[in-house]
């Protein structure tokens, strides 16, 4: 009974005490409960336990881990905390079973969802100056009063045209931005009518048959209104003027340029003054007029001032595996069903066989595959009819599965945009106590690069501290190791001292009793 008692150790983890055996903490080695030692600064020699201020639900879990040689994972604390305590007690997040293993890495996809949300700057809210001058990286010389003029200056053009949110005078430009782009794809449908286009009268000059020359006009092309290049011209001005200016003021010119939204109004920008400039040397073709069509892609600017749509591009971004798993399924149905048709219109005699050929089958199966159906083709035989029965269910079935894990990905998204919207920006500091682990794991939730940069030292902080108590721990091991070997070493010598003293007794009673036996033996024979 009293080896049992001394084999038990009690752990108080965050006000609840547990107990165990020693030999059940030893189960797990180079951990932080296989090297309790009672040298440690957490244990009470009064109450003859361990004390540690951590989670004690996790702990009880971690203990069972111990016990059972299986870690389960809680399911009443968020995974960040549960990965923090594994990681304090020095063990292995990835021994979670299977069992729990979705739910404990479900965090994980919130986490990359947060991250996304985060680069995609959905934020609305009024930015600070502060704020401002750290995308452009002068927050000591903001701080220092060290600003040049052109600093300040370039500052607050960026906020103008890349924050709208940032002041009143950057609304008014966003909506003069939202306004042309809109009139850009107005002006560009409007003009395509046939009843607001003028005919290009041209003279042409025929022999008659009495040998005389005759002129006669003739309508050959019509082209858009005058006024339509006035707008046009005013439209294009604008954007280049945008374009220039936003290029000046960003801090990080290379990612401007290879912004694709950024892309498309150059390219749209530039178009109008090729058209403009062939135009005028009679040199004007239907490749640059397709060209143009490029003008109706600034749709794209207006990702720029509503977060619902780039919501949706992100969407899609995520979907990127679903989408081309569709496209590719689609793509090998497309010709399996194109060559099927084909051939099954040539088993019987048809003389109205629509599919001349395979990659005309194509087309059809294409159109059939997305429930479109023209009807502008249609088998004429019954394997033909066959074949396109089976194309179609085929494609209401390959299109309609991605559709669930787009949707999912959306609505995901779309909650966790509203959730964010109603956290505060900035969230209280807890400032640890001293000896106390600080956790050094950063909330996706946007903050200032000062908290950030807070963050990070402490995170350093913590990590030499770490490493200083793991050193500390080790030295202590092994002093407490050497201190068992001289305690073997003095019960051995105190041992065998005992049971030399005992011995030295027992000869001395035994030749005392020798000495006694003689002198009777002696009274006995007189």
């Amino acid at each position: 009974m009293t080896i049992d008692l001394a084999e038990r150790i009690v752990l108080n983890v965050g006000g609840i005490r547990h107990e165990t055996y020693k030999a059940t903490l030893k189960k797990i080695p180079a951990t932080r409960l296989s090297r309790l030692t009672e040298a440690l600064s957490n244990y009470d020699p009064v109450l003859n336990e361990y004390f540690f201020d951590r989670h004690p639900g996790v702990f009880t879990q971690i203990l069972n881990y111990y016990r059972t040689g299986k870690l389960h994972y809680p399911l009443d604390v968020c995974g960040p905390l549960f990965e923090e305590e594994l990681e304090f007690w020095g063990l292995d997040s990835n021994q979670v079973e299977p069992c729990c293993w979705m739910t404990y890495t479900k965090y994980r996809d919130t986490q990359d969802v947060l991250e996304k949300l985060d680069s995609l700057d959905l934020d609305v809210a009024k930015l600070t100056e502060k704020e401002i001058m750290k995308k452009f990286g002068l927050e000591g010389d903001y701080t220092y009063g060290t600003l040049t003029s052109w600093q300040r200056v370039k500052t607050r053009i960026w906020a103008i045209f890349e924050e709208p949110y940032s002041s009143t005078f950057a609304q008014i430009i966003s909506v003069f931005s939202v306004f042309f782009v809109c009139l850009t794809v107005l002006t560009i449908s409007l003009k395509t009518l046939p009843e607001i286009q003028m005919v290009v009268l041209s003279t042409n000059r025929v022999i008659g048959p009495d040998g005389n020359v005759y002129e006669y006009l003739k309508g050959e092309n019509s082209e858009p209104m005058e006024f339509f290049f006035y707008v046009e011209s005013v439209i294009n001005c604008w954007f280049t003027f945008e374009i220039i200016i936003r290029f000046l003021v960003t801090p990080r010119k290379i990612e401007f340029i290879a912004s694709p939204s950024n892309i498309i109004d150059m390219v749209a920008t530039f178009s109008f003054y090729m058209d403009f400039s062939l135009s005028k040397a009679n040199l004007k073709s239907n490749l640059l007029g397709l060209l143009s069509t490029v003008r109706v892609m600034r749709l794209v600017k207006l990702t720029r001032h509503h977060a619902g749509l780039k919501i949706l591009l992100q969407t899609m971004k995520a979907s990127a595996k679903e989408l081309f798993l569709l496209i590719f399924f689609l793509a090998v149905s497309v010709v399996i069903f194109a060559a099927a048709v084909y051939y099954a219109e040539k088993t019987e005699n048809n003389p109205g066989n629509m599919f001349t050929s395979i990659p005309s089958g194509m087309w059809w199966a294409l159109v059939t595959m997305t429930t479109v159906g023209y009807g502008d083709m249609t088998p004429q035989t019954y394997l033909g009819r066959i074949a396109g029965g089976v194309c179609a269910l085929a494609g209401a079935l390959t299109i309609g599965l991605p559709v669930p894990i787009i949707v999912s990905n959306f609505s995901l998204f779309y909650s966790h945009t509203k959730a964010r919207a109603q956290l505060p920006k900035t969230r209280r500091r807890v400032v640890p106590l001293a000896g106390q682990p600080v956790t050094h794991r950063i909330s996706f939730r946007r903050a200032g690069s000062s908290y950030v940069a807070d963050i990070v030292e402490k995170a350093r902080l913590q990590a030499k501290m770490e490493m200083m108590e793991k050193e500390l721990l080790h030295k202590q091991s092994q002093s407490s190791a050497a201190e068992e070997n001289m305690e073997t070493s003095k019960c051995s010598v105190l041992q065998r001292t005992d049971t030399e003293a005992k011995l030295h007794v027992l000869e001395n009673n035994l030749s005392l009793k020798k000495s006694i036996d003689d002198e009777e033996r002696k009274e006995s024979s007189k």
